[in-house]
Order: C-alpha cells, then structure tokens, then sequence
C-alpha cells in the first residue's frame, strides 16, 4: 500500500535513510540524520504542499519518497526533485516504481510541472533504470562531482515533465 507518510513513520523513515547514507552511493550524505532531522526534513516538504510517501506492506515499511523543490528559490516551486529510498529486502521488488509512480501522480496534482532525479552514482543502474521505465530522460552527468567510500562518484540528471509540462504558464 502506498499512502502519506504519517509521524509514527519516521523511526522507519530514518532507519532506511540511514543505511542508504552508511551503506550507498545513491546519497551523498556522510552522516546519517537522527530522526528530529528527518522530521524537520519532512516537515519542510509537507509545508510546501508537496508529498511525502511510504510503501507499507503487513504494518512494514518498505520505503519512502517524496518530493521537494529542486533549489529553495521560490522561482523554482514547479521543478521538484524526487527521492526514493527503500529498505535493502525491498529492493528489486518493484517497490520503487510503485513510490515513484504515486509520487509523480500527486506532484502533478498539486501544480508541479518538471520532476528532476538527481541520482548519485553514474553506477546507480536501479535509480536510473526505475527513473528511465517512469519517462524520465537524461539531461547530463556532473563527472566526479561527490567524494565517498574513497572514490569520486559522478550525478546522473534525469528531467520528467508533469502535466502540461512548460507548453503553460503555472499559474
């Protein structure tokens, strides 16, 4: 089931996150946030009327995503970015495509006309593979761009219009 996040979510929430943080490259974070940060964190999205999902299975939760403006500039309230995270057994179960899918749903829904992926890794080949099958398309590669687990790692750009896309003003 793919529903809003809810506060009773976050020790969930920040367990997946922080072994994305210890354990991959899909972030570029060192540290893992505490849950008093991912609450800020999520917060701030819901404030901007964006949303903030999970994929629960039998009272579990399998993962998140949301999505928040691409930059913090008001100019850039209808270009968000998306995040998906899962937890490690969840991965490869179609999950992801089922969070993302819900994510680019409601993201139109409330007014947003572009979805950015910001992937890290160029290695990354389930994100950008997820992010591919959903139509997003490539818009560049920062080379060597994040420093982790001792190598540099590249940021694959995937751009996904939303609704009417940029053929409309927004407002």
């Amino acid at each position: 089931m793919i529903r809003p996040s809810q506060d009773g979510d976050l020790d969930a929430i920040t367990t997946i996150y922080a072994d994305a943080v210890l354990n991959g490259t899909g972030t570029f974070e060192l540290d893992a946030p505490d849950a008093t940060e991912m609450q800020r964190r999520r917060q701030e999205v819901l404030a901007r009327g964006l949303p903030y999902l999970v994929a629960e299975q039998q009272g579990r939760i399998l993962g998140y995503a949301y999505a928040n403006w691409f930059r913090p500039r008001a100019a850039y309230r209808f270009c968000v970015e998306d995040s998906v995270y899962l937890a490690p057994d969840a991965r490869g179960q179609g999950v992801g495509g089922l969070l993302l899918t819900e994510l680019i749903a409601r993201c139109t829904q409330a007014g947003a006309r572009q979805m950015l992926a910001v992937i890290g890794d160029s290695a990354n080949a389930g994100s950008i593979g997820l992010h591919r099958s959903l139509g997003f398309a490539e818009a560049g590669v920062l080379r060597h761009s994040g420093w982790k687990f001792g190598r540099w790692l590249d940021v694959v750009m995937m751009q996904r219009e939303l609704g009417l896309g940029a053929t409309q003003d927004p407002l």
